[in-house]
């Protein structure tokens, strides 16, 4: 574990500036802490082959000690062993557990995805969220998943078929172009839209952090606005769109937001408010009222930082 004072020194100049340009000194301490050292390794249930009750016992059989979580009963947090030690049970194996962060479970339960409804997950590997809102929906309904980069599609399809989402299809291909090819075709989306992962940075990681530049965050958010577009096309008229980063600066999350809102010749949107019970949220940094209704995470021992925001676009 490094100090506060040992992560600042680590981190981009600029990104640091950037923190104490959006948040409180206090909320920055916080974010740099949660930046300290390796988070806790944390799983979901695959509900389509298991249950939480079953998983627990071959934890405890193994020797292996948990913490359940408040707001999602199918997730666990592993005490004392790693994931490579996970990695090697069969229950990891079979499929029966997913190894994903926390925060990464929160957009799936937000947009909730119910049986017999179209889904459309814009931009999908490596598939917690795809596999993750299969099980939510009991396999029953259809799942669109695209990913552009051709190895990561790969990824994509073997944990697709290792979890059993057999309601999930999945598309090599641009996710700027979807809305066009399934215009007002789909229920619900998820948009976890690329980004420069600025939640998920640990001081004693340097790849985490290591590609980060202002100019990154500036191209991305140009990205976000095109699939944004492309993903309000695919949503039907009353259905319910998710966005979503693991990252803090307001240019790839409120900024997005209150662009879409702004836009309103084009899109036809009103922010929801999000009922989940989750530790280290901080107010989204915007004057807007609709924004507000965002949650954003900052980094813990045991959550990476995330901004989430569901929205609805209206008839």
């Amino acid at each position: 574990m490094l100090s506060v004072l040992e992560v600042k020194r680590k981190l981009p100049k600029e990104f640091i500036e950037k923190l104490y340009e959006n948040f409180t000194p206090l909320t920055v301490d916080k974010i740099l802490s949660g930046m300290s050292g390796e988070r806790s390794t944390t799983l979901r249930v695959n509900t389509l082959k298991s249950n939480i009750h079953e998983i627990m016992s071959i934890l405890k059989e193994n020797g292996i000690k948990f913490d359940r979580v408040s707001w999602y009963n199918d997730a666990l947090i592993i005490k004392d062993i790693s994931e490579k030690q996970l990695q090697k049970l069969e229950i990891y194996n079979e499929g029966y557990i997913y190894l994903q962060s926390l925060s990464s479970m929160i957009p799936p339960l937000v947009l909730n995805p119910i049986e017999g409804e179209k889904v459309l997950d814009l931009t999908a590997a490596p598939g917690s969220k795809t596999t993750q809102m299969a099980a939510m929906m009991k396999n029953t309904g259809y799942i669109l998943a695209n990913e552009l980069d051709e190895l990561r599609c790969e990824r994509l399809r073997y944990n697709i078929e290792k979890q059993g989402a057999n309601i999930v299809e999945v598309l090599n291909g641009r996710g700027e172009t979807i809305g066009k090819k399934y215009e007002n075709f789909f229920d619900k989306v998820l948009l976890d839209a690329p980004c420069s992962g600025e939640g998920r940075f640990l001081g004693t990681d340097a790849k985490t952090y290591r590609g980060w530049s202002e100019r990154t965050v500036s191209e991305l958010s140009k990205l976000q606005r095109k699939l944004f577009k492309s993903a309000y096309q695919a949503l039907k008229p009353g259905g319910y769109l998710v966005y979503s980063t693991c990252t803090l600066n307001r240019e790839e999350n409120e900024n997005i937001i209150e662009w879409a809102l702004d836009n309103s010749n084009e899109m036809k949107i009103k922010t929801e408010t999000i009922n989940l019970n989750i530790k280290n949220i901080v107010e989204p940094i915007s004057e807007n009222i609709e924004v507000k209704k965002a949650i954003k995470i900052i980094p813990s021992r045991e959550t990476e930082g995330f901004f989430i925001v569901k929205l609805k676009k209206l008839s």
